[in-house]
């Protein structure tokens, strides 16, 4: 069952792969707003449905791909009846083995899908902590601003991020930069690509 068009929001040359993955009577697939913390979802309703709950966004390469790691979750959870981690080894075969038909120029564009299979070789729990990934799949979204990505920023500069609050820049850890907010002294673990606005000092 499908509440919105979901068809709509993925490359039109991935329809007839995506149809038998979505067609089965027990899997309820839910557009939402679009979520900060997380592309999609997915989980076991008590009725006996399962659902997975996905942003509604206009970047199809990304929407197509949360779709199949979610689907993957489905899959892990329906074929393998005991408890398993949920980003563990039978996610990540799940995953890659569903992900491997779609690995082609006339779904995915080139750019993107240089970076793909390298992901899928071992997905992480997150396509954000693929920043090479993300970087990709953000030449096709639709930004309308002046930001730019945290790590094209130096140590010691300030930038705005989630409705004006302030941050200074830290320290670079290995995958992620420490950034303090100003006007609470906390602390924060920042990704590479977060987009964020710069403030000259």
């Amino acid at each position: 069952m499908i509440g919105f068009n979901l068809l709509e929001l993925i490359p039109e040359a991935s329809h007839e792969l995506v149809k038998p993955l979505i067609s089965e009577g027990c899997l309820n697939i839910k557009i939402v707003k679009v979520r900060k913390t997380k592309h999609g979802d997915f989980k076991k309703l008590k009725d006996g449905f399962n659902q997975i709950t996905l942003n509604h966004i206009d970047n199809k390469y990304r929407f197509l791909i949360t779709l199949i790691h979610e689907l993957a979750h489905y899959k892990v959870y329906k074929n393998i009846k005991k408890r398993v981690s949920p980003h563990g080894v039978e996610w990540k075969i799940t995953y890659k083995l569903m992900m491997l038909p779609f690995l082609n120029n006339r779904i995915f564009p080139n750019e993107i899908l240089s970076r793909l299979v390298i992901h899928i070789k071992n997905p992480p729990a997150s396509t954000d902590s693929d920043t090479n990934l993300v970087v990709a799949l953000n030449k096709f979204d639709y930004f309308n601003d002046n930001k730019i990505y945290l790590n094209d920023l130096s140590e010691n500069c300030l930038f705005e991020y989630d409705q004006g609050k302030v941050f200074l820049v830290q320290r670079k850890l290995r995958k992620r930069y420490i950034c303090k907010e100003l006007s609470s002294g906390r602390e924060y673990l920042f990704s590479p690509v977060a987009r964020i606005k710069p403030i000259e000092k």
